[in-house]
């Protein structure tokens, strides 16, 4: 499923926090979103999955305006996974990801064979079927956000949004979280700090400063000296990584 962003502005008070930004992604694509602190990277990815409102502008997915769909008929396309999402619940890790049907469940409908059988395969999708009995509370920071995205899983989603999902977890579990997102065939829009990392599992990279979208191509196109140190205010050596189309990029002392 397609997502297309027209125009999209949106700010709080006088502030504006995302300017005039459009972009499309097609069907089965990863797009990365990069940029400096205070760019507009969650904001931009909240209007797109219709967490907020523009001021201006419009958001469709799959060639409908996002405004005019039900919002529980969106959720049931889009699912986000938050960066450090968090729960002082006393739950196992099945309980977490049952949440995930709620979008497909009215007030009186029981709880059928087709939500667990999403469940159950949401659960096997991030390999975390053996733990599904265990506390949350018991679970490392890289479970955790396995099973926050088998809980977007669950949902049955044709577009996930994630928002910096690699935050605080060490370099196996950022690999392993964003090798999942890859092999997930969803269309999948990701937020991103790691500039190595998006290079490495995006097809393609937006980057976004001060609400603006400056760039926006493959990671080879994009990820040049001249933009990182204009965007990043950073010295960078950047040279193939032996894999076609996938920059690694080195940083320099000034």
């Amino acid at each position: 499923m397609s997502v297309v962003a027209r125009n999209l502005v949106w700010g709080v008070r006088r502030r504006t926090i995302v300017q005039d930004v459009s972009l499309s992604v097609a069907e089965g694509e990863v797009l990365g979103l990069i940029g400096p602190n205070g760019s507009g990277k969650s904001s931009l990815l909240r209007l797109l999955a219709g967490l907020r409102r523009p001021a201006l502008g419009r958001v469709e997915i799959g060639g409908r305006d996002i405004a005019r769909v039900p919002r529980r008929m969106l959720a049931q396309q889009v699912a986000f996974v938050q960066q450090n999402a968090a729960t002082d619940t006393n739950v196992c890790v099945r309980d977490v990801v049952r949440l995930g049907r709620t979008p497909h469940r009215s007030a009186l409908s029981g709880w059928s064979a087709a939500d667990e059988a999403a469940v159950s395969a949401a659960l096997a999708r991030v390999d975390m079927s053996g733990h599904q009995a265990q506390p949350w509370q018991t679970l490392s920071g890289g479970e955790r956000q396995r099973v926050h995205i088998a809980r977007a899983l669950a949902q049955t989603p044709r577009v996930l949004f994630l928002d910096e999902p690699t935050n605080h977890l060490d370099i196996h579990h950022q690999i392993e979280i964003l090798r999942l997102m890859r092999d997930l065939d969803l269309t999948s829009i990701v937020a991103l700090h790691d500039l190595n990392l998006a290079a490495m599992f995006c097809d393609r990279i937006v980057v976004l400063q001060a609400g603006a979208v400056v760039a926006c191509g493959t990671p080879e196109e994009v990820l040049t000296p001249a933009l990182l140190r204009a965007v990043f205010r950073v010295e960078t050596e950047v040279t193939p990584s032996g894999r076609p189309g996938q920059p690694h990029i080195r940083f320099t002392a000034t």
